[in-house]
């Protein structure tokens, strides 16, 4: 990574004269009539390049109105706190996580619905996603596939179709899906290639973006110590760049809610991180890291299940807006099979898949419906009921995604 690289973004102008207007077919629950895709219709005027810059020129485009710089940090996994292979799974079960928000008394499974999974890519041969439009794109330069097992497990949860009778997937009913990959098989990545990916998820139709990784301060700081940079230098650099990614990907969600509202609706989420230890101090918490803590970029943090109730996980960052389960999430494996994992990373694909499932339910009421719209059902739908007292409303957020009764 060289550090003279740059992201520039150049805002998009909106054309408003060029937007079609979509025709919707009623659903009619059943699989009894065919039910169309939401497809975009028009191309996101966006200039997005990686240039290396001097320090005049960032002095120059900082100045333009019309774009944002960025200097170029390391992406990474939000890394499984605890994760072991699953032998076998009992016929005829499902995930507890399911069940927690509701899913076995939802009639609908995100017929109609786009999602797209920005992760380590997915194995693709996984009986759980047979029959389902798997659109490949990879961001890393390794090709498409999943060397690490985390996009795999993430996508299970989304669309998984069952496995030898276990449920596993929120929202089996969809049927098309975008699957970026952005992290090699380390789990590592750029903030380049992910603002590239949302981009890319766009304007092939997502209507849900999930997201679960966060910038690697502490690696990008390690890396200037290394370089000869003093201590203090390289964590003002570090933190520069933060400061400036953030922006980026706030920019891009806004954009992304702006176009939308033009054409097809997009929610984009964010796993909140795994960095708090409120197992060994309840006061060691860390805040969302980007880009969950970006604007129109939604936060999602991680709960477990006890005897007296539900209960934020250990690792769960805060300030998040809702949370989901991410403890013990038993989903799809690389090369077949299941694996267990915790994480914030495994809560964010149950609210991705509940976004789907609300948004088939309301292209059935209403034939269409927008990224406000949707992502209030979802929100002040979600419930504090049933959570162990007393909880942190930073910690939680709205509370526990919901999925839509019938």
């Amino acid at each position: 990574m060289n550090l003279n690289e740059y992201v520039v973004l150049r805002v998009p102008s909106i054309d408003k004269a060029v937007v079609k207007k979509i025709r919707l077919t009623p659903r009619v629950r059943g699989g009894v009539e065919p039910v169309d895709m939401i497809a975009p219709t028009r191309t996101l005027d966006v200039n997005l390049t990686s240039v290396a810059l001097n320090k005049n020129e960032r002095s120059e485009l900082k100045n333009d109105p019309e774009s944002l710089t960025a200097g170029i940090m390391p992406m990474a996994l939000h890394q499984p706190t605890r994760e072991n292979d699953v032998d076998s799974v009992p016929a005829g079960g499902i995930s507890w996580g399911l069940e927690a928000i509701g899913v076995p008394d939802s009639p609908y499974q995100g017929r109609g619905i786009t999602v797209a999974v920005l992760d380590t890519g997915i194995d693709s041969s996984h009986p759980a996603f047979e029959g389902i439009d798997l659109i490949e794109k990879d961001f890393t330069g390794q090709g498409n596939g999943d060397g690490h097992g985390h996009g795999t497990h993430v996508a299970g949860t989304i669309f998984g179709k069952s496995v030898n009778g276990y449920r596993m997937g929120v929202a089996p009913g969809i049927k098309r899906a975008l699957i970026g990959k952005v992290l090699d098989a380390t789990g590592s990545g750029t903030t380049k290639q992910i603002s590239e990916a949302i981009l890319w998820a766009i304007t092939e139709g997502a209507n849900i973006i999930s997201m679960s990784l966060g910038i690697d301060f502490p690696s990008m700081q390690a890396r200037l110590v290394r370089d000869g940079y003093p201590d203090k230098v390289a964590t003002s650099m570090a933190l520069e760049r933060y400061r400036e990614n953030i922006m980026l990907f706030t920019k891009i969600g806004e954009m992304a809610t702006s176009w939308a509202s033009e054409s097809q609706p997009v929610v984009l989420l964010a796993a909140s991180g795994n960095e708090s230890k409120r197992d060994l101090n309840p006061n060691h918490e860390i805040a969302a890291s980007p880009p969950a803590a970006a604007g129109e970029i939604k936060a999602i943090g991680a709960v477990g299940k006890s005897d007296e109730g539900y209960y934020t996980a250990p690792f769960s960052n805060t300030n998040v807006e809702l949370t989901a389960p991410g403890i013990d999430i038993i989903s799809a494996a690389i090369s077949g099979g299941f694996r267990k994992m915790d994480g914030t990373s495994m809560a964010t694909p149950h609210v991705a898949g509940v976004l789907a499932l609300w948004g088939e339910k309301i292209l059935i009421e209403q034939d269409t419906f927008d990224t406000e719209n949707l992502w209030m059902n979802v929100k002040f739908n979600a419930s504090r009921n049933n959570f162990r007292k007393p909880y942190d409303g930073l910690d939680i957020g709205k509370g526990l995604v919901k999925a839509p009764r019938g």
